[in-house]
């Protein structure tokens, strides 16, 4: 797009004139670009300098303008910065009268305005005490009146920034840091803020400053092409939303995609994530430049003082070896003087591994001079190769601003040539953190800390870097993953073996923690397909330590104690199977002493009974307690409805469920009148039945009673208190007797809940789905839920089964951020499994009551 001619000042001069002029401009059909943006601040120049002109200003005084739209920067709902300067030789009253004629038609066509009206020394005294303005004054731009006047203020402005970088550098870096802490880093976010998220367009004003100073310059390469990406997807933010906001809203990510000629959001938001990692690293190296300076110039003058004011020689450069052909030099890893790139393909991962091991950031130039010169390695690669890159991954957190200094110049890709397809690509979950190239690099650092539980670190740490590397191919990620894995493992040096385990480590990545949150751990089939799959002890030992370091590196609602306490229970069983050891039988498993007890006072009463039981969690991180893990026992006459009703008292009270055991056992009759020997004697005791009574069940005598037997249904919950407090069970006894007899509405008082409590606006939930689990149970149908994660969703789910002719023997539940997984083992009442046909059916008619 070519910059229009300049308008005559008289079709700009009025409002209106301008108003026209600059819809017509962002109308037009030509891409967000840096030449639209000059265009717009030229349009903007002449109408001001029109609006200065007809004001019949007083000489010594100058309309400047600063900040972005100094750097005539304007995107389409960009605020004005100006500054009114005036020598003080005009009188006050008509400078201010100057100003109202200058600032009031700004206001009138709607547009944000900071303005402010000044001397040369007042807006020096200002800059002093204000570092934003400072930082402002340093892209001053004169439109109008005495520009030699700005000119003077802006030159002394500068000078003064330059004279005063040792003591408003650190100022300026600490504005940064507050600002990352508040915003966070634009690469990583899923709804990141242009401007003032790390990597926005605040660092890139920032590294102007610092190469303003002359202290220090930021890397060049990229960093101009990086700035016009995020300006030009700021403009189209501002087009597709016709707001003047920063926030690329997730809603809003299509549209400005469509804006920009791009694919999708996706496209988007990698684009944008490269920008914003390119200002990152540049930012990182410039201020780590600027550390280094600074410290130089506050020992220089105390090593003078030791001469007696004398300069003497310069001091020798030290150079510390760290590895072959790498020394430490001014607390960076570089490389020796007399190393040779192009002669030695294992030099870059070599560097790379010292610098981590040592907890030294690599060199910025030693890594492009690296790119440029460094031979590739031969495939498969050489042992010290695989080996420098087990150390390198190894290193744990240090790790990783080495490998994003890698990253910064091209050396993973070309390594790894599998890496760029997941380079800066979102995850859309937002119990991510990460996007998925660094989610594997801080799975690697995570799994660095448990290398000493697994016999073989180096698979482990391998497999962590690679586990999602099938993210961004069709279908499942792990399938293709594996396959990639493969791949990489054999490049990499390792022999058939070690990469047959890495690709099954890959392949099955999720296998534990799906398995231990979503099925029944007491069923064989459960455990038996775990061992089938994994194989081998040594296979289950490494996919126990990738479980725990994949869940810390997704972010803080995928791990817990309780998660942790499931998977290492599961890993016990299938360690046993794998040992040769024979599965206990859950049908021939009695009730517990209490289980007993409880039941027969519910037999006795002929209402519920509960007992509750904190598990006595400990939090994985002190300073963030989980909820409150609780043991919930119920007992209570056998009788329709009881899944729903508890769980629908369990969702009023706040309790999120975890796990559902349902158990009906058969008590002697004479129980039930206090007559009959007690709990525990002979005569009296629980026969167990491995039958589960739930929604659906008939009136009367459970399966497989007998005349003179009382069904009992025990119900088994653990569940977490919301907001880390138990429950008092009277309260909860009352509440359920009141749902079961239907006088507490239980979906009207969650409704209530749910009015009061508005969704944020945001990307509309997909539509809930119910499949049936193929042959993963002996003792049961397996159903699986998933569904947007609310108050109330086990309550819903057994509504929808309350009419079905199914009994529900146990609900196991896993939530992650807004999704919810809820998988129901149920059976015919008989306690057979249902027919394939039957099955399904079930599964469509939950799946649409739940819609």
């Amino acid at each position: 797009m070519t910059t229009p001619e300049p308008q005559d000042a008289t079709e700009t001069q009025g409002p209106g004139g301008y108003a026209a002029a600059r819809l017509r401009l962002l109308q037009e059909k030509a891409p967000s670009g840096p030449e639209r943006r000059a265009a717009l601040a030229a349009l903007t120049d002449d109408w001001l300098a029109a609006l200065f002109a007809a004001a019949a200003p007083p000489k010594g005084v100058a309309l400047v303008a600063v900040g972005g739209y100094g750097r005539a920067e304007l995107s389409p709902r960009s605020d004005l910065d100006l500054l009114l300067l005036h020598d003080g030789t005009a009188p006050q009253e008509t400078v201010a009268a100057l100003a109202d004629r200058l600032w009031y038609p700004v206001w009138d066509l709607g547009i944000a305005l900071d303005h402010s009206v000044r001397t040369p020394a007042q807006a020096r005294a200002t800059a002093a005490d204000d570092l934003k303005v400072q930082l402002g004054l340093l892209d001053a731009r004169p439109l109008a009146g005495d520009t030699a006047l700005a000119a003077a203020l802006r030159s002394t402005v500068l000078a003064d920034w330059r004279n005063q970088a040792v003591r408003r550098l650190p100022e300026l870096a600490e504005l940064c840091r507050d600002r990352a802490e508040r915003s966070g880093e634009l690469r990583f976010l899923l709804e990141p803020d242009l401007k003032e998220a790390r990597g926005g367009l605040r660092d890139v004003q920032a590294l102007r400053a610092v190469a303003a100073s002359w202290l220090a310059d930021a890397p060049r390469d990229g960093l101009d092409t990086a700035r016009r990406r995020l300006l030009d997807t700021r403009d189209a933010l501002h087009l597709a939303t016709g707001r003047a906001t920063d926030r690329l809203a997730l809603q809003e990510q299509d549209a400005v995609a469509g804006e920009l000629g791009l694919l999708d959001a996706d496209t988007l938001l990698r684009e944008v994530y490269e920008a914003a990692g390119t200002v990152t690293y540049a930012s990182d190296v410039t201020w780590r430049e600027v550390g280094r300076v600074l410290k130089a110039r506050s020992a220089r003058p105390r090593f003078r003082g030791l001469l007696g004011g004398r300069t003497g020689p310069k001091a020798p450069v030290e150079r510390t070896p760290l590895a072959e052909g790498v020394v430490e030099m001014d607390g960076e890893a570089v490389l020796a003087l007399t190393t040779r790139p192009e002669r030695d393909p294992a030099l870059p991962l070599r560097a790379a591994a010292a610098a981590a091991q040592h907890g030294l950031p690599l060199s910025p130039h030693a890594v492009r001079h690296l790119a440029a010169t460094a031979k590739p390695l031969p495939v498969p690669w050489p042992a010290e190769a695989r080996e420098a890159l087990v150390t390198l991954l190894g290193a744990g957190a240090p790790a990783v601003p080495v490998w994003e200094a890698l990253e910064a110049e091209g050396l993973v890709t070309r390594l790894l040539p599998d890496w760029e397809r997941v380079r800066h690509r979102p995850q859309r979950n937002p119990v991510h953190t990460w996007t998925v190239d660094r989610h594997l690099v801080e799975t690697a650092v995570r799994a660095a800390s448990l290398t000493r539980r697994v016999g073989r670190p180096d698979l482990l740490l391998v497999a962590a870097l690679l586990h999602d590397i099938g993210k961004g191919w069709p279908g499942d990620h792990s399938v293709a993953g594996e396959t990639i894995a493969r791949d990489l493992a054999a490049r990499v040096g390792f022999d058939r073996t070690d990469t047959a385990t890495v690709a099954t480590l890959v392949r099955h990545h999720l296998l534990l923690v799906d398995t231990a949150t979503r099925r029944d751990l007491d069923d064989p089939a459960t455990v038996e397909s775990v061992a089938a799959a994994v194989g081998t002890v040594g296979t289950l030992e490494l996919l126990h330590a990738l479980t725990e370091a994949d869940a810390l590196a997704t972010g803080p609602a995928a791990w817990s104690a309780w998660r942790a306490s499931l998977v290492a229970d599961l890993v016990k069983r299938v360690t046993g199977v794998l040992a040769g050891e024979p599965l206990p039988d859950p049908e021939a498993a009695a009730p517990s002493a209490e289980q007993e007890r409880l039941a027969v006072e519910a037999l006795r009463t002929g209402e519920p009974v509960l007992a509750l039981h904190a598990q006595g969690e400990q939090p994985l991180d002190p300073e963030e307690p989980e909820p409150v893990g609780v043991e919930l026992l119920i007992a209570l006459p056998d009788q329709p409805g009881v899944l729903p009703a508890v769980a629908g008292v369990l969702a009023l009270h706040r309790l999120t469920v975890r796990a559902a055991d349902l158990r009906a056992v058969d008590l002697p009759a004479e129980l039930a009148s206090g007559s009959g020997p007690g709990p525990g004697s002979a005569s009296g005791s629980v026969s167990g039945s491995a039958t589960a009574t739930g929604p659906g069940s008939a009136t009367g005598p459970g399966p497989g009673s007998a005349t003179g037997l009382g069904s009992v249904l025990v119900l088994d919950w653990r569940v977490a208190a919301e907001y880390g407090s138990l429950p008092q069970g009277h309260r909860l006894r009352a509440d359920l007797l009141r749902a079961l007899d239907g006088s507490l509405d239980i979906p009207a008082r969650l409704a209530e809940r749910e009015a009061a409590y508005p969704r944020r606006r945001g990307v509309q939930a997909p539509p809930p789905r119910v499949t049936v689990a193929p042959a993963e149970s002996r003792l049961a149908t397996v159903l699986e839920v998933r569904a947007q994660d609310a108050p109330g969703l086990l309550h819903r789910i057994g509504r929808a089964l309350e009419g079905a002719a199914v009994r529900v023997r146990s609900a196991h539940v896993s939530t992650l951020g807004a999704n919810a997984v809820d998988t129901l083992y149920v059976t015919r009442p008989d306690g057979s499994l249902l027919p394939d046909e039957e099955a399904v059916d079930l599964a469509r008619a939950l799946e649409e009551a739940l819609r």
